[in-house]
């Protein structure tokens, strides 16, 4: 799945080039130097890789999350509807501006429900997010509508699906802004770190501006910069921004070898009519970084998980369901709002609310679901041993 596994001498040099100089920070000390700047490199390239027009380097996908809803205006009060299914990083940057998350169903795209946003919307709600899980999107066409209608923002969190495109467009640049995460297990590894991706030049100032304690980056002094804004430290540093360089470059080759090792393990599992497959929107292309696909029961789904995991072979294998850091039915830090400090009481009420709501669409889908990670470096020889082992243990269960 990740850029980690296809690390080398690209990254190597990139790095070696800001050791060099030993100017760590992405801003300022001109002359020492020497005209290496590789977080603007890293930001140049994001732009014309993925075809949007303004980039701004985070330092995690978590902080390009919290600094995107600042920018686009999302703060005290405001509801934000997610889905149920996601990452914990999701509904931690919302609740970090104020906002209030407000989660619903997702359907066998492992995103949104169009249905579940719809019936959420409030008079408070300011935005809708759909996380792009798993390396493939929501229904993009029919939330854009959706947020058309309601005159909503609609932000993307496309940090799982670095790659994905929807009817041609790059997955996070195609709402009023999206987010990428280049942690250390994503499609481009950073190590740590995250950016923010938008059309809007409003929206880029600000992101700018935030992620430096409110800099206004316009003159050539750093120190008599102006401060328009309160702003923060969510910056990310050269050294990672290098790293982030060397992967951009080589993420074709990274997405050739995730889709033709999909495809490969995906003939085994077809062989058997009751495996299915997740839905990908038509017009979406998957990065292929996971083989998500169900059973026709939880209990059968529960049994392969216990007998992959009995034979020793269920690294890799994801059950989501019971899963802590992915899906609501294990987030009771969340639904008991358990916080190191005070939140508004509306925060504090819509998470205690969450206790006691049934998610019944969301469970039948994720209770069913198995998502496999796709690895680079498989052989066909590796392929070919793990697409027969869990072909025999789903015959096994379903015998």
């Amino acid at each position: 799945m990740p850029g980690f596994e296809l690390f080398g001498a690209e990254e190597r040099k990139e790095v070696n080039d800001v050791l060099e100089t030993g100017i760590l920070m992405r801003y300022g000390f001109d002359g020492p130097r020497k005209g290496i700047w590789k977080a603007q490199e890293l930001e140049k390239a994001i732009t014309e890789t993925f075809g949007c027009q303004y980039a701004q380097l985070t330092s995690s996908g978590t902080a390009a999350l919290t600094t995107a809803m600042l920018a686009l205006g999302i703060g005290v009060g405001d509801e934000v509807i997610m889905p149920s299914f996601t990452f914990v990083a999701s509904f931690e940057a919302v609740l970090s501006v104020g906002a209030i998350p407000v989660l619903v169903d997702v359907d066998d795209t492992l995103t949104l429900r169009p249905d579940a946003v719809k019936n959420a919307i409030t008079a408070k709600t300011k935005c809708v997010m759909p996380v792009h899980m798993c390396g493939s999107m929501a229904d993009l066409d029919a939330l854009s509508a959706i947020c058309a209608e309601h005159q909503l923002i609609l932000l993307e969190d496309a940090c799982q699906s670095i790659g994905g495109t929807y009817k041609g467009k790059a997955l996070g640049t195609i709402g009023h802004a999206g987010t990428f995460s280049f942690d250390f297990v994503k499609m481009i590894t950073c190590a740590e770190g995250g950016v923010v991706m938008t059309n809007d030049k409003a929206v880029y100032t600000k992101s700018d501006g935030y992620t430096d304690h409110g800099h206004d980056h316009l003159g050539v002094d750093r120190g008599a910069d102006l401060h328009p804004f309160i702003g923060y430290n969510f910056r990310i540093s050269e050294l990672h921004a290098a790293v982030g360089l060397a992967q951009i470059k080589k993420l074709n080759t990274f997405l050739a070898l995730q889709k033709k090792n999909n495809k490969a393990l995906r003939t085994y599992l077809e062989q058997i009519p009751e495996v299915s497959f997740r839905r990908v929107p038509e017009g979406g292309e998957d990065s292929c970084s996971f083989l998500s696909w169900f059973l026709p029961t939880a209990e059968q789904t529960q049994a392969v998980v216990a007998e992959m995991k009995a034979q020793g072979i269920l690294a890799g294998n994801f059950y989501w369901f019971a899963n802590n850091w992915h899906y609501i039915s294990k987030w009771d830090h969340l639904k008991n709002a358990t916080t190191l400090s005070r939140i508004s009481p509306e925060q504090e009420a819509a998470l205690i609310k969450l206790k006691s709501t049934v998610f019944a669409e969301s469970d039948a889908i994720m209770s069913r679901c198995i998502s496999t990670a796709i690895s680079l470096v498989w052989t066909e020889e590796q392929i070919h041993e793990k697409g027969t082992k869990m072909v025999e243990v789903i015959k096994k269960v379903l015998a």
